[in-house]
């Protein structure tokens, strides 16, 4: 603790609405051991065979099967592009 007029200075701590309680020094001490702030961050390599994809193949199976699209992305994805595979893999459990 740093001291001004002869008096430790109050530690801040922070009532958040999650409940929580966050005292600053702890928080700081955290965020230097830790290197948060000085690592960049890292960016994911996207997956070749998502880009891949033929929208009309998407659409497709997101037509005919009424699932999320991103549920027919991977269900393509898992049958490696292909449609037919893919919607037998749909019918079929």
């Amino acid at each position: 603790m740093s001291r001004s007029n002869g008096r430790p200075e109050p530690e801040v701590i922070m009532n958040f609405a999650d409940g929580f309680s966050y005292s600053k020094g702890k928080m700081d001490e955290a965020f230097r051991a830790g290197g948060i702030l000085e690592k960049s961050p890292t960016k994911t390599p996207k997956d070749p065979a998502v880009t891949a994809l033929k929208r009309e193949d998407v659409d497709l199976i997101v037509h005919e099967f009424e699932i999320p699209r991103a549920h027919a992305e991977k269900a393509l994805v898992e049958n490696g592009g292909d449609v037919e595979k893919t919607l037998v893999a749909l019918v079929i459990p």
